[in-house]
């Protein structure tokens, strides 16, 4: 059977050794040139696909330090290694899942394997062996927007209607394998981007189905986008029915069972499909129920309950099929909600850089006393 390969790449494994260093010349005290470093670095337009292309055994060395000679006493160091990655890049160390650093901007740069030293009095003029280890490099998408939701329930039909993205849609779960990150444009050239990631299921936190391969892109995003099919949902025959109320609790609960930070990010839900039948009364109970999700919460066994609720600045209908109307409303509304989150984060930035300035000025004038 074939094996089709992902067009998509998250997570890479690399081989890395810093330069040998060069040998030292004991009779004329010389000593030999350090080896190369390797690190990885930021670039725009790179991605994790063509570093795998680049280099198929995945193996990446720092060039090694010259010798020391006669007429050259101190060697030249060897060359450091550089190797481009997309931004929003983890570094770590696989051996001891030691985090070494991340890439969150073009030019950011983590070392990851240190050359040898040259040969020198100190280790009898031998050059020592470069560093050599395993890294995982893990790519975390940057989104405005994070789509959030268990799989149909139209998250890349929705995708499809905002933006030029063209996800695969169908109707069954689990059309979307890969993230999708598509971009809205608006009539003043303002732009924003949305990630469309792989359905949740049930115990996603735990890594189940592709559990943690799509929380970990959420981290990434601005705010959130809870998908809800006002239908409800059903996995397949063998899983229970879920209503939209309780589709929303499991989607709260996963999001908390792996990182609770998740919830401090800001949220709006959108609810989906609001063109099939009876959808205006099941929107009605929802609404209701989202109200007293603390008391509607305690009808169901303990391990579905969140402990904290993730609060929506705003609830949605939409039907993102047949309702081009709908769709441009949540495209305002996503605009609207992401530029009122900004001006916040900037007046907070503002406040914290004045009281900064505050506590140098008084710093200058001499000791604070207390009073």
């Amino acid at each position: 059977m074939k094996r089709v390969r992902s067009k998509f790449v998250d997570v890479l494994r690399l081989h890395v050794r810093g330069g040998a260093g060069g040998m030292g010349l004991p009779r004329l005290g010389g000593v030999g040139g350090a080896g190369g470093d390797v690190y990885v670095e930021g670039k725009e337009g790179h991605s994790l696909l063509k570093l795998r292309k680049a280099r198929p055994d995945q193996r990446w060395a720092g060039a090694a330090g010259m010798d020391s000679r006669k007429y050259r006493i101190c060697g030249e160091a060897g060359a450091e290694l550089t190797i481009p990655v997309p931004t929003g890049t983890t570094v770590w160390l696989e051996q001891h899942q030691k985090l070494l650093g991340e890439i969150n901007c073009a030019g950011d740069k983590v070392l990851v394997a240190r050359g040898g030293q040259g040969g020198n009095p100190s280790n009898q003029y031998n050059g020592q062996k470069g560093q050599g280890h395993i890294v995982k490099l893990e790519l975390k998408l940057l989104a405005d927007v994070g789509l959030v939701g268990f799989p149909n329930a139209g998250k890349s039909t929705l995708l499809r209607a905002i933006s030029r993205a063209r996800p695969k849609v169908a109707s069954y779960p689990f059309t979307t394998l890969q993230p999708t990150l598509g971009v809205v444009e608006y009539s003043d050239m303002r732009r924003l981007t949305i990630a469309d990631l792989p359905g949740l299921i049930e115990g996603a936190w735990a890594n189940v189905g592709m559990g943690h391969r799509f929380l970990r892109h959420v981290e990434r995003t601005h705010f959130l986008l809870f998908v809800v099919d006002i239908n409800g949902f059903r996995l397949s025959p063998k899983h229970p029915y879920r209503s939209p109320t309780e589709n929303v609790m499991l989607l709260n609960r996963e999001l908390e069972l792996y990182s609770p930070d998740l919830l401090s990010k800001p949220a709006l839900l959108m609810v989906n499909k609001m063109d099939s039948p009876n959808a205006e009364s099941r929107l009605q109970e929802l609404l209701h129920n989202l109200k007293r999700m603390e008391e509607v919460s305690q009808q169901f066994p303990e391990e579905f309950r969140p402990e904290q609720h993730v609060s929506f600045d705003d609830i949605i209908p939409c039907s993102a099929k047949t309702n081009q109307a709908s769709v441009l409303h949540l495209k305002e509304r996503l605009r609207m909600f992401l530029d009122l989150y900004q001006d916040l984060k900037d007046q907070q930035t503002a406040k914290e850089g004045k009281a900064l300035q505050r506590i140098h000025g008084l710093l200058q004038e001499g000791p604070l006393r207390l009073v």
